[in-house]
């Protein structure tokens, strides 16, 4: 890849918002749509971007978007467990499923009628593991979708819910939640369930889980159809750590251990490359579409801008929906979004 004439199209990125004290957002259906909607991405004043990754080690640095691509991943045994809910349109049932030896917890919203239907993985947002729970986070697009004919599976993640402990998660900057994300696809592939299409899935993210979404589309080209993604985090590492980590009252000693770790992005800039989704934007394969919020408080859309830029710039089929005075978690253009949503994955899965 080469950056050098994007850069200077871009500029430097800002570097606000996404706290990661903030909770992913479960607020009620909004009333109005808003109709001010621009779908072409802005270009905006930047930080440095990553230029091209640093030549793979053998075997890879185990923390690294390489590591990822390399690793052989054994997702499966999915599991239905007890039912948590019985709506006029679907089922809610509890699951579990293995992930690098682990098993994760999530929830399941399966359509009633004849199947296969196609389906979905959401990777939630940042909450608190303390004070997460089962299948807590989209949960108005849990129900959304599966009222419009989508198996949702709903990811927990290590360490979250009743999913087991990564003990190193947090250090090994969360790239383990993707590792659980592909299981989770290779999980419903897999799983045999009459109402699962193994051939049809998606992904939908927000937040810190468009970020995880990210890192899927590069790492695993091919492994779903299309994806989603609300509000994301930047795809550049080091925003993220300076914005969330490094500073930060509360993370002073994860951001040392991860600096001992690993080096700071001045002095191992290497490292942080090959830990941003943005260095292997030319893997990507799948449509991606993108919506973001003119007035979001956390993650600024200037990232989201750049994102789709870079993409574009690539040659792939990435669009970014902007929502003029629309917050982090969406409000009155949350179904206008969400439409738009159903209709994009009616034309890719």
């Amino acid at each position: 890849m080469r950056w050098t004439s994007l850069v200077a199209l871009i500029g430097a990125l800002a570097v606000t918002g996404c706290s990661p004290g903030a909770s992913d957002p479960s607020a009620g259906e909004p009333t109005a749509p808003d109709t001010s909607v621009a779908t072409s991405p802005r270009t905006s004043s930047p930080s440095p971007l990553p230029t091209t990754p640093a030549p793979t080690p053998t075997p890879p640095h185990p923390v690294s978007i390489q590591a990822l691509i390399q690793m052989e991943y054994d997702g499966g045994g999915l599991k239905l467990g007890e039912v948590l809910d019985e709506t006029s349109s679907y089922t809610r049932y509890f699951v579990t499923y293995r992930s690098s030896g682990l098993t994760i917890s999530g929830v399941m919203n399966v359509p009633h009628g004849d199947g296969p239907f196609p389906a979905l993985v959401l990777n939630h947002g940042y909450i608190d593991p303390d004070v997460y729970t089962n299948g807590r986070g989209l949960r108005r697009e849990q129900d959304y979708l599966a009222r419009h004919g989508y198996v949702v599976l709903h990811t927990d993640y290590r360490n979250h819910a009743q999913s087991e402990d990564d003990p190193n998660a947090e250090q090994n900057l969360r790239l383990g939640y993707t590792e659980d994300v592909v299981n989770a696809v290779l999980a419903l592939r897999t799983s045999g369930l009459p109402a699962v299409d193994p051939n049809r899935i998606g992904l939908l993210g927000r937040s810190m889980g468009g970020g995880v979404t990210y890192n899927v589309l590069v790492a695993q080209p091919g492994l779903v159809d299309a994806a989603v993604v609300y509000a994301p985090v930047s795809s550049n590492a080091v925003d993220n750590f300076d914005r969330w980590i490094r500073g930060q009252p509360g993370n002073a000693a994860l951001a040392d251990q991860i600096v001992a770790t690993y080096g700071s992005p001045e002095d191992n800039p290497s490292f942080w490359r090959n830990t941003s989704p943005v260095t292997f934007f030319d893997r990507a394969s799948e449509p991606i579409l993108v919506h973001h919020g003119t007035a979001d408080e956390s993650c600024p859309i200037e990232w989201s801008q750049t994102t789709v830029a870079i993409l574009m710039s690539l040659g792939k089929d990435a669009e970014l929906l902007t929502y003029d005075g629309e917050p982090h978690a969406f409000e009155a253009a949350w179904e206008q979004s969400m439409e738009r949503t159903v209709a994009f994955f009616q034309r890719h899965l």
